[in-house]
Parts: structure tokens; C-alpha cells; sequence
């Protein structure tokens, strides 16, 4: 079967707008990255706060131990998959242009993709001392 119909749900799968099992696999893969959140962010937290009055020296050594360079490019990873996840659902409630709804979540993907790699090789570069 070649319709319309079925060309239309495949193109809405391509660009990530297909049906509501993959909706609710989005809405799962959100609650996850949330729950998942939660302990990194309370681990970034409770670092910045022993860090605090530290010097640049002792920041970088911090970085460069066998936890945190680990733990903050998974805080990384799944931030920058939640923050996208969510501002998707938000353009596809609100952005009824399908063209417009395209291009922003294309921008989003690869703003989100963009920043979570460069922040990624950051933590890199200073954990391995380059």
C-alpha cells in the first residue's frame, strides 16, 4: 500500500512526528533523563559547593579525577537529550506550520548535538590534560 496515507505517516516518521508509539516512547525516554537528573544534578551541586572558594588549580584537579570527569559528561549527555526532548514536545504543541515545526526541531537536534559536543570535548580536554 502506497497511499497517501501511508507516505504521509512515514514522512511524519522520518522527521519524528509519526504516531503516538513512538510519542510515548519520547514521553518515557523524557521521565528517564529526568530521573536520571536528578541524582547528577545533586552530585554537580554538592561538588560545586565543596568547590566553592577553590582555585583554578584545584577545580582542574577535581576534574581530572576518576568520578567526575565520568559523572559530568553523563550530567552532559542526558541534559542536552532531556532539554531537546522537551523543547520537541513544546514545538509540536505550539508551532502548528509544519515547515516551521521541521526547521526547529532540526535546529534544536543539531543545537542541542552541537553544544553537547563541544561541552563533552571540553570536559575532556581538561580531564586528560591536553
Amino acid at each position: 500500500m502506497s497511499g497517501p496515507t501511508t507516505l504521509g505517516s512515514r514522512l511524519r516518521r522520518v522527521r519524528g512526528l509519526g504516531s503516538a508509539r513512538e510519542g510515548a516512547a519520547r514521553w518515557w525516554a523524557q521521565r528517564l533523563t529526568a530521573i536520571a537528573l536528578v541524582p547528577l544534578v545533586f552530585w554537580f551541586v554538592a561538588s560545586l559547593a565543596a568547590l566553592s572558594g577553590a582555585g583554578h588549580g584545584e577545580v582542574v584537579a577535581w576534574l581530572r579525577g576518576p568520578i567526575a570527569p565520568v559523572a559530568m559528561i553523563a550530567l552532559l549527555v542526558v541534559g542536552f537529550h532531556h532539554l531537546q526532548l522537551g523543547l520537541q514536545e513544546v514545538i509540536e504543541d505550539y508551532v502548528h506550520t509544519e515547515a516551521a515545526k521541521f526547521t526547529l526541531i532540526i535546529a534544536i537536534k543539531g543545537g542541542a548535538a552541537l553544544a553537547a559536543l563541544v561541552s563533552i570535548l571540553s570536559v575532556l580536554r581538561i580531564a586528560l590534560g591536553s
